[in-house]
């Protein structure tokens, strides 16, 4: 029964929606992982691409990136933030049809996105690589979602607004303010347009929006999935969330201020690389706060963390987002990053962050999530915890080669004989990597081999289940935004 707020008549959650979301993401998961397999065997086997263009590396690249990127992380992000923004705002989605449509054509922009990179259409933009008519439908499937969320809060029946929606709602905002403003252009056919910065300009709008996708939407969004599901997972309450406050704020207002540290040595006003550089060192103080706070939230559930394969996923994500976010700061300082730039150094950092951070984190949440969703136990807890060890290990292995990779490569380049010459050519350097590129190649195998795992258990929990109707509780009087408007009957089920 459909029910209209009126006292009597019950109310459901959408839920449906969000169990489709999850099974996008996990889809993109598996395909996407597997075309940076492809990537990595390159280059160790250069001419597996067969001398074919539409296998070469710079069309197959982007495919991984924007098939990780936006279609595991944002079907991830739009469904967790779904299932949250209506748990903690006691109402059912604002707008359910629109949200299906997100769902629905998010996945058509990046399907045909990736098939139009694979046909050599791209506007060289990192991370933006999709021509004009996408960053249209981008655009329209984007306020959709923002319509959905916000709309959903706006109607909320609970007073407070919870930490996970301040961060969400952060993804939604900046992330449409820096693809807007990064994709301006001019259309010259249908695959090709000319943005509307050049030279040095260009580079700074690049890499405040490339920089910031990462800070927003790649950390925002899954720092809003951590403040939900980690103190629901754990069965406490978050440990500080005066703290939780504190760091959005300070995150939000230093983060879009860190890009520029990509553009070291470069044509770009050296104050904007100093400022850039600052801000990056800044970002520790938040970042570190987040950590802290999640760990003291989960500091009197760690016995749970024997049996519990889901809180472990999210516990051991906290560690790598710690991890991640202390080395993008040293990375920015100026003397390090002369060594670190141009190299497999940045691959670590930045797998580091995907495979540790938002990988675990959103396993971890599957994990807990599903079988909430269909009523049911897991399929398999062995299964899961086969994966727990596996992907630690491939993402260990993997971080370990491309730094051990990367600063040999920087230090190397670096090198001059009495003359000032380089001691060593680009190639040299380059082939004495192979056996650094083997080893990345392994462990991404480890670690997609426990992505395939994941899904076939996750798809055993589903298999021939219905996603539940739960009922949304009353609201108790003293969180009600008008305590005189009556509640609309409900029980407290899976909430």
């Amino acid at each position: 029964m459909k029910g209209n707020g009126m006292l009597g008549e019950a109310e459901y959650y959408h839920d449906k929606v969000v169990m489709r979301l999850v099974q996008f993401s996990m889809l993109w998961a598996v395909l996407a992982m597997a075309v940076g397999l492809w990537l990595a065997a390159e280059f160790v086997w250069p001419t597996l691409d067969f001398g074919q263009f539409w296998l070469s590396f710079g069309r197959i690249r982007p495919v991984h990136t924007n098939g990780i990127i936006f279609g595991f992380g944002v079907s991830a992000l739009m469904g967790t933030a779904f299932y949250s923004v209506q748990r903690t705002s006691h109402v059912p989605l604002f707008m359910p049809k629109l949200a299906w449509f997100c769902c629905y054509a998010w996945q058509v922009v990046v399907l045909l996105g990736g098939l139009s990179l694979l046909a050599g259409w791209t506007s060289t933009k990192e991370y933006a690589e999709l021509e004009w008519p996408f960053d249209i439908a981008i655009t329209v499937v984007w306020v959709a979602f923002a319509i959905v969320f916000f709309g959903t809060i706006a109607t909320r029946r609970i007073r407070p607004i919870y930490i996970s929606n301040w961060f969400y709602g952060a993804l939604i905002i900046v992330i449409a303010m820096l693809h807007i403003v990064n994709n301006l252009e001019v259309p010259v056919t249908i695959d090709k347009s000319y943005s509307l910065y050049a030279g040095a300009q260009d580079a700074i709008v690049e890499w405040w929006y490339g920089h910031n996708a990462v800070g927003f939407l790649l950390t925002g969004g899954f720092l809003g999935m951590l403040y939900y599901f980690l103190p629901k997972h754990a069965g406490q309450p978050i440990w500080s969330y005066r703290l939780s406050v504190v760091s959005f704020w300070a995150f939000t207002y230093s983060y879009i201020w860190a890009g520029p540290h990509h553009l070291h040595y470069s044509a770009i006003p050296e104050w904007v690389q100093s400022l850039a550089m600052v801000m990056s060192l800044v970002l520790l103080a938040p970042s570190w706060a987040t950590m802290v706070n999640g760990i003291m939230t989960v500091s009197k559930a760690w016995p749970k963390l024997k049996s519990d394969p889901a809180l472990k996923f999210i516990v051991l994500s906290l560690a790598f987002y710690g991890l991640a976010t202390f080395e993008g700061p040293m990375l920015a300082i100026r003397s390090v990053n002369a060594v670190s730039h141009f190299t497999d150094w940045t691959i670590g950092h930045v797998h580091s962050g995907a495979l540790g951070w938002n990988a675990m984190v959103t396993y971890g949440t599957f994990y807990y999530l599903v079988p909430r969703l269909v009523g049911r136990e897991l399929y398999s807890t062995r299964l899961a915890n086969i994966h727990f060890v596996l992907a630690l290990a491939g993402t260990l292995l993997y971080i370990l080669a491309m730094w051990a990779a990367g600063i040999s490569q920087g230090l190397l380049w670096l090198s001059v004989n009495t003359l000032g010459e380089l001691s060593f050519s680009f190639r040299e350097v380059m082939s004495s990597m192979k056996p650094y590129y083997a080893l990345r190649l392994f462990a991404g195998a480890i670690f997609w081999s426990g992505t395939l795992m994941m899904t076939y258990n996750l798809w055993r929990t589903i298999k021939g289940a219905n996603v539940l109707k739960v009922l949304i509780p009353p609201v108790p009087a003293r969180w009600r935004i008008n305590k005189s408007v009556a509640q609309p009957v409900g029980v407290e089920a899976q909430a």
